[in-house]
């Protein structure tokens, strides 16, 4: 009896919370306003090329995200001109708690809420209060040349981002944190976790020119460009990646024809 009570009172708390959160992104996402992002920086690894990295790190190594958002905007016909403003957040000094591998749907529910209460407890930034919050994981390349996966939540708004603290790897840095955004306003994957290929048509960028075509862009969701039978490049940096239409449907902005750039 004990038992079924706890579980269904933490049944109704996951709706309500699960109500809220929903009522809180689709107002967000109804793009009237220009949105908060907040990088909050994190050492991974306490090496010492990290932590000269995150001492040189500035708001201005991010702006790219925002002009790039921008431009995909005009590109769907968004009316807004400025989507995000991406700040640099204060460093945050503790771990986030890591995703459960091969979870149940219980299993990430709970690490879902331990996420966002954790995020409430490492959030020391003093501005107005971020619409998306995104933890920034950085990697010495040296000491670890595989990044582990990044998370981005729609539900809280939050992302926890693993990159490199490398000056070289910004472009990259810059695609990853992109992606997991949009994972916040709603948009999907769109590559075969099996193989890491782009899924057709919604994983290319220019469907209309054909799968077995080379693709000249990536589509952000997918992560690589099509390349035909040649397989699939991963871009080196946002400009060579697109917010293809069943993306920009995903995330609420208005569609363009498929292929348009």
């Amino acid at each position: 009896m004990a038992r079924a009570l706890r579980i269904a009172l933490l049944l109704f708390l996951l709706a309500t919370v699960a109500q809220w959160t929903w009522i809180e992104r689709r107002r967000v996402t109804e793009w009237r306003e220009t949105l908060r992002v907040v990088v909050y920086p994190i050492d991974a690894d306490g090496s010492p090329a990290t932590a000269a990295y995150l001492d040189r790190l500035d708001r201005e190594s991010l702006r790219e995200i925002d002009e790039w958002v921008a431009a995909q905007a005009r590109e769907h016909g968004l009316a807004l001109a400025r989507p995000v403003e991406t700040y640099l957040g204060p460093r945050v000094r503790a771990l986030p708690p890591d995703p459960p591998r091969d979870a149940g749907p219980f299993d990430a529910i709970r690490w879902s809420l331990a996420m966002r209460w954790w995020a409430s407890r490492n959030d020391a930034w003093n501005g107005p209060t971020p619409h998306v919050r995104l933890f920034v994981l950085y990697h010495d390349p040296d000491r670890r040349p595989r990044l582990g996966h990044s998370t981005g939540l729609a539900k809280g708004m939050i992302g926890v981002v693993r990159v490199f603290a490398s000056a070289r790897q910004q472009g990259a840095n810059n695609m990853v944190i992109a992606h997991e955004l949009l994972h916040t306003f709603g948009a999907s994957d769109k590559y075969d976790p099996a193989t890491n290929r782009p899924r057709f048509p919604d994983g290319y960028a220019e469907p209309a020119i054909g799968p077995e075509a080379p693709q000249r862009y990536a589509e952000i969701m997918a992560g690589r460009t099509p390349r035909g039978r040649d397989g699939a490049a991963i871009p080196v940096g946002l400009a060579e990646t697109v917010i293809g239409a069943a993306t920009a449907a995903e995330i609420h902005w208005l569609r363009a024809p498929h292929g348009a750039r």
